[in-house]
């Protein structure tokens, strides 16, 4: 019997939810860990969406719907069980000029157009490019957005006086609510040590709770915030002029917002990764972002990423398949539908505590100890890349540290260039060349001879050198050129067969030998010797 293309997808989707190999083997145990660990997730993530959504000045329930939907889509769909993804404050810093210049419908299809460029991103498998980032600027990025997490929990001390401002807290006020963010601290410290059946941070969450409703605490809690009661979110098309204007003005912002949201989804998924040993789903999970932010659009979602924070919680937590992150969603949509009443009356100072536990956990502490004993340019990037991420975002972090680490890496590469000078029986000079060939060193290449003083015969020798791009190629011509100018005569030895193909020119000796190496050249234009660049 056949079974209608809708059956067959809710069956993938079962297989997937029930553990499609991504994890541990499912059973009674693992289940409750992972509903668990999934409770435990929404809770804390719903005073995060609605800050995000008063920070993007948008309503609060387009928060929660955007951590609802691209929540539940990431992780049926993603590229690594145990990620959370939602509303995020890099995002929002984005969307708040968007939408306080055009408004909240300009909004709605720029996240349907950041999905559609995350989706493409995925497609071409762009995500692999993330293996490119280097070891301390993801040191930089994790301590730069602990930094960014602790720095956000401050709001939570500020209250509105009489004037409408806020304010610090002072006098008792701070002092009971600081009091229970220590409390909820420590009970995620020593709880483990009693019983690990139940997540620490949702024992903490419900005993500060329990105190602060049985006893009538004067605190902030999470209904101050805004009220999180609603419907289902409805399926909406923007309700903007569908035009090239229109286009003109999302476009810019739909790029941004989709790199901001793949940048800080992969390297979440590295970290992850790290903490559960598991690779690879770079591509899987840019698609899952993009789709599901494509959905977010179209139901009244601000858009979302990956969050660090709230897949550490999970992860630590116990989270391991896709099940928590599922039940995360249904949970928070449970909330809004029918659980506001009780929801909004747990205090901010738990949720807190919840997230300074995280900064603790997620801050690379080992990255302070070792700065001393790593390279400076390595230390540097360190500071470089979490001071960026504090004072700037996320994406402009990521790409300075790649480029500031390349740019270091090219000089330091450029600088090994040197060359073995000796003359053979018939009276020719040998230059053995050592070290990579390339644009960074290519001028270096060439002040390595002495065109002038040497003899009738010169011989080029580069067996302990790799010819890496067409600068390197081009650096050989010139040289070939002066010596054949000077009237002598050059060969060149050790070259790889892709060099013996692109350098034919007459004159020119090509010395073949059996120990030739074979790798292939970074840039293979097929052109002729004289005709890169017009140099000659």
């Amino acid at each position: 019997m056949n079974q209608s293309p809708l059956a067959v997808f809710a069956e993938r989707v079962a297989a997937t939810v029930l553990n499609r190999g991504d994890g541990p083997e499912l059973s009674p145990t693992r289940i409750r860990v992972e509903l668990l660990a999934g409770l435990t997730v929404a809770l804390a993530l719903v005073p995060e969406a609605v800050a995000f959504a008063f920070v993007a000045g948008v309503p609060p329930l387009a928060g929660l719907y955007a951590a609802f939907i691209v929540g539940l889509i990431t992780a049926v769909f993603g590229g690594r069980p145990g990620m959370i993804s939602g509303a995020t404050g890099a995002l929002a810093v984005v969307i708040v000029h968007l939408v306080s210049t055009h408004g909240i419908e300009y909004l709605f299809a720029t996240v349907v157009l950041m999905g559609i460029i995350q989706v493409t991103a995925g497609v071409l498998r762009l995500g692999k490019f993330i293996r490119m980032v280097p070891h301390p600027v993801m040191l930089g990025f994790v301590n730069g957005l602990a930094i960014v997490i602790f720095l956000a929990q401050l709001d939570q001390f500020k209250i509105v006086n009489e004037t409408g401002e806020h304010v610090w807290m002072t006098g008792m006020p701070l002092m009971l609510t600081l009091g229970l963010v220590i409390l909820t601290m420590c009970i995620i410290q020593f709880w483990p040590k009693i019983s690990k059946s139940i997540p620490a941070p949702l024992v903490a969450i419900g005993i500060v709770a329990a105190l602060v409703i049985g006893f009538n605490i004067p605190v902030s809690r999470v209904g101050d915030l805004a009220s999180i009661a609603g419907g289902l979110p409805q399926f909406h098309i923007p309700a903007m002029p569908f035009n090239l204007e229109s286009l003109e003005i999302i476009l810019p912002y739909a790029f941004i917002l989709a790199a901001i949201g793949l940048i800080e989804s992969l390297l979440t998924l590295n970290l992850v990764g790290e903490i559960t040993g598991q690779r690879g789903g770079a591509s899987r999970e840019c698609v899952a972002q993009g789709a599901a932010n494509i959905v977010t659009g179209f139901f009244g979602g601000m858009g979302g990423c990956a969050m660090i924070g709230q897949s550490m919680i999970n992860v630590k937590s116990g989270g391991r398949l896709r099940m928590s992150g599922i039940s995360a969603a249904l949970f928070l949509l449970a909330f809004i539908l029918f659980g506001s009443g009780l929801i909004e009356q747990i205090p901010l100072a738990a949720l807190v505590g919840v997230m300074f536990m995280v900064v603790i956990g997620t801050f690379a502490w080992q990255s302070i100890l070792v700065l001393r004993r790593i390279p400076r340019n390595d230390a540097f990037i360190i500071l470089l890349v979490t001071g960026v991420t504090v004072y700037s975002d996320l994406a402009v972090a990521v790409i300075v540290g790649v480029i500031v680490s390349a740019l270091f890496y090219a000089w330091n590469a450029a600088s090994r260039i040197h060359a073995r000078t000796e003359t053979n029986e018939a009276g020719a000079r040998v230059y053995k060349v050592e070290g990579p060939l390339f644009f960074g060193s290519a001028t270096g290449f060439m002040e390595l001879f002495d065109i002038a003083g040497d003899p009738q015969r010169v011989i080029v020798d580069f067996n302990e050198s790799r010819i890496v791009d067409q600068s390197a190629l081009q650096a050989i011509e010139d040289l070939a050129a002066k010596y054949d100018a000077a009237g002598k005569q050059l060969e060149l030895r050790h070259l790889s067969h892709d060099c013996h193909q692109l350098l034919t020119r007459a004159g020119q000796l090509m010395v073949d030998a059996d120990d030739d190496p074979e790798y292939a050249l970074a840039v293979d234009y097929q052109v002729r010797l004289g005709r890169m660049g017009g140099a000659h």
